[in-house]
């Protein structure tokens, strides 16, 4: 019989180790070791490799046996099924599918606590009801919750749960057995349960077309001996439902806690084990909320899906460009407007600098929606290459409404805010900036210019400064190519004449 072979793995970031320790050697956690117990293949394979194991097998003989397959297919024998997406009755979250909801996918949701996820996915739920069978997995919630929490976002006019008051089915049975809500959708079932086995059953029972999970930290297997949220009972839940999702074509949502650094809880082998994974997210503060795409094998990655947040639940947004615009009729002075790409959707987003002398030794760079290491290079660049003293200054930029802008081709548009901010000048409201600074001061080329200048002449600006040496369509926008962030001060901030002399700041 073989052996058993021992080792410890860490329940927070999933680290093995060959011997049991009370801090995890990767991430410093204490007391996170949990002991795991393999038994070795009891198939015996030689030094020879395969070739030696089928000696082995014929009395040291080897024999000769032409090559065939035995389960494996070429492209040719697989049937070239096309595949229907659903639609999920939300266009926001279909853009960031790839266009909808694909059958025996696995879809992960994380964002923080009270973010909205189990909001969306009862919404999604009760369109995709209309025409499919779903199952809601409750691990958080009871029956009751749940119906509340539809009631509260008007999913339906007349609720009611199977079941009576003190949480039994009318036919005896426990409450943890499926719910019908009724008037939800013509088929939505809610299974409070954290049980995987339960769980398992039910889908093989009343086999959903949709099933969604909320969430998979609570959900646990009582085989495993660790707590429900371990790696251990995360890696295991997901792979079981992976392969029921797989191989009876079912669809799971599955929602998923993140830690307090923004990532999703438990090993990151949750997310390469599923299809696509999608990050809601937006300050808590603010009405709007953003779904992100990090993964996704049946569409682009980086798309994302814009809702708000309203008494009856996640509204669509369905033009997200005059959510980040700002007042247009009354421009301040240090604001551009800049149109950025996330993945293949443009939005058109206003930003925001302040400078003012520093009152400390060493000046203050603070940015809000913008990567922070590239406002530090354009600072230096306009610096050296304009002649504006940033290293006396305190700098501030900030997106409007929070949007997180950190590709190049928003660089043009710090460096002019900033000037603009510094020499209390206001920039045409009607101009759009595009372009990547170098560090040698000139405006760089970027990728995706049609669809940029198409989103901006559909809004109805008059003017875009952009990167020279392109050939660009012919929309109803005016096009001015600059080569040097100079040439596109001069270019954005009108009925000035403005020279790299006239930025240098007096010494007095």
């Amino acid at each position: 019989m073989p052996k058993p072979k021992t080792f410890y793995i860490c329940n927070e970031c999933g680290a093995e180790s060959p011997q049991w320790f009370g801090k995890c050697p990767a991430c410093g956690t204490y007391n996170s070791l949990e002991e795991q117990i393999t038994i070795q293949s009891s198939v015996d394979v030689p030094k020879g490799g395969v070739s030696g194991w089928h000696a082995a097998q014929n009395n040291g003989k080897p024999v000769a046996k032409p090559a065939k397959p035995r389960a494996s297919l070429t492209f040719d024998q697989i049937s070239d099924r096309q595949v229907t997406r659903w639609e999920s009755g939300y266009g926001e979250l279909d853009r960031v599918l790839g266009g909808g909801v694909v059958p025996g996918s696995m879809v992960l949701i994380g964002g923080d606590p009270g973010i909205g996820k189990s909001t969306l996915l009862l919404q999604v739920s009760n369109q995709l009801a209309q025409r499919y069978r779903i199952l809601y997995v409750s691990g958080e919630e009871s029956g009751q919750q749940v119906k509340l929490r539809a009631s509260r976002l008007g999913v339906s006019k007349q609720l009611s749960v199977v079941g009576d008051e003190d949480g039994k089915a009318e036919d005896g049975q426990a409450a943890s057995q499926p719910q019908h809500i009724e008037g939800v959708g013509a088929d939505l079932y809610v299974l409070p349960e954290t049980d995987l086995e339960e769980i398992l059953r039910e889908v093989d029972s009343l086999k959903p077309n949709v099933a969604v999970i909320d969430s998979i930290q609570t959900v646990f297997f009582p085989a495993l001996t660790s707590a429900p949220g371990s790696v251990a009972q995360v890696r295991e839940c997901t792979a079981a439902l992976m392969k029921v999702a797989k191989h009876e074509d079912i669809t799971m949502l599955i929602v998923g806690h993140v830690t307090k650094e923004g990532a999703i809880a438990g090993p990151k082998v949750l997310e390469h084990l599923v299809d696509t994974v999608l990050y809601f997210e937006g300050d808590r503060f603010a009405s709007h909320r953003l779904l992100r795409t990090v993964k996704n094998r049946f569409g682009a990655t980086h798309e994302i899906g814009i809702f708000e947040m309203v008494q009856n639940g996640l509204r669509e947004v369905s033009n997200p460009s005059e959510l980040f615009i700002g007042n247009r009729d009354d421009p301040a002075p240090g604001t551009a407007l800049v149109v950025a790409c996330e993945g293949t959707r443009p939005i058109v987003v206003e930003l925001q600098a302040l400078v003012s002398p520093t009152s400390y030794p060493s000046p203050r760079r603070a940015g809000t929606g913008v990567d922070y290491n590239r406002l530090v290079q354009i600072l230096a660049v306009l610096e050296k290459r304009v002649g504006i003293p940033m290293s006396k200054l305190d700098s501030y930029v900030a997106s409007a409404g929070g949007l997180s802008v950190e590709e190049p081709a928003v660089d043009l548009g710090i460096a002019i805010a900033i000037v603009a901010s510094f020499r209390d000048r206001i920039v045409d409201p009607g101009t759009v900036l595009i372009g990547e600074v170098g560090l040698g001061g000139q405006v760089r080329a970027v990728s995706q210019m049609e669809l940029r200048l198409k989103e901006a002449a559909k809004l109805g600006f008059k003017r875009a400064i952009v990167p020279k040496g392109q050939k660009y369509p012919d929309f109803d926008i005016e096009i001015l190519p600059v080569s040097k962030v100079i040439d596109a001060i001069i270019a954005a901030i009108p009925h000035q004449e403005l020279t790299s002399d006239d930025l240098d700041m007096d010494e007095e």
